[in-house]
């Protein structure tokens, strides 16, 4: 298997877009209600188990890679019901 170049990995918004379009489709022209936290609620979990199994479980390596403070990433998983210790190798 040939290794990935970066110009063979589509950027990350590319799909966000596709993924919203898809969302706005089915709604048939409905208005959704709360679209920034409907967001947030499905876009912030896979961010924060993916990220945690790249970092193996380290919580510290995570937060310092998303931006957050440990205290505020464990809020974050806590909030989701996330636990970390399933996220390791």
């Amino acid at each position: 298997m040939a290794p990935l170049r970066s110009s063979d990995i589509k950027p990350l918004g590319h799909s966000v877009q596709e993924s919203l379009d898809d969302f706005f489709r089915t709604l048939n022209g409905h208005a959704p209600r709360n679209l920034y936290d409907l967001f947030l609620d499905q876009v912030e979990p896979p961010l924060l188990r993916a990220t945690l199994r790249y970092c193996h479980g380290n919580q510290s390596r995570a937060a310092e890679m998303l931006g957050l403070n440990r205290a505020t990433l464990r809020k974050k998983l806590k909030q989701h019901k996330i636990s970390a210790d399933s996220l390791k190798p």
